[in-house]
């Protein structure tokens, strides 16, 4: 019985811990294509080159490199230095339609097709985010029609 509130706590910690570990880490692809490696190192086999813009989940940093995971769920590696904490988003439906406020009910601004990318401006809210197109129309998309949020 003495040990009871001594596991409670280790239990609530882990919890606690387990939570924080969950939080998705989030960055894009700088103003350059960056090169992505199979390894933390120049040496390491090219997987591809990612696009400008491109939104990645950091899943590890490892010195100056980070081991990211991209739209389609391919884990590989990048120089640190490319990433920028701009937040960037990339549709992920056939046929997303922004609108002018985050209401279905509210007119539609513009729509985007899969894989455009879209400037996150404001974190997700009741299933909505507020984005940005690159010619400066802005509006909200549902948050499960893109993906980097």
């Amino acid at each position: 019985m003495k040990r009871l509130p001594l596991i409670l706590c280790a239990t609530l910690l882990g919890a606690f811990m387990a939570k924080d570990a969950l939080a998705l880490d989030f960055k894009s692809v700088g103003a350059s294509p960056a090169i992505m490696y199979d390894a933390p190192s120049e040496k390491g086999r090219r997987v591809y080159v990612a696009p400008r813009g491109m939104p990645v989940e950091v899943v590890l940093t490892y010195g100056e490199w980070s081991k990211v995971r991209d739209a389609a769920g391919t884990l590989s590696w990048i120089s640190s230095k490319a990433l920028t904490p701009k937040r960037m988003l990339v549709v992920s439906v056939a046929n997303a339609r922004i609108f002018s406020a985050a209401d279905e009910g509210s007119p539609v601004v513009f729509t985007a097709d899969k894989s455009v990318l879209l400037e996150m401006l404001e974190s997700p809210s009741n299933g909505w985010v507020k984005v940005r197109h690159r010619d400066g129309q802005s509006g909200f998309v549902k948050a499960g029609e893109v993906w980097g949020d």
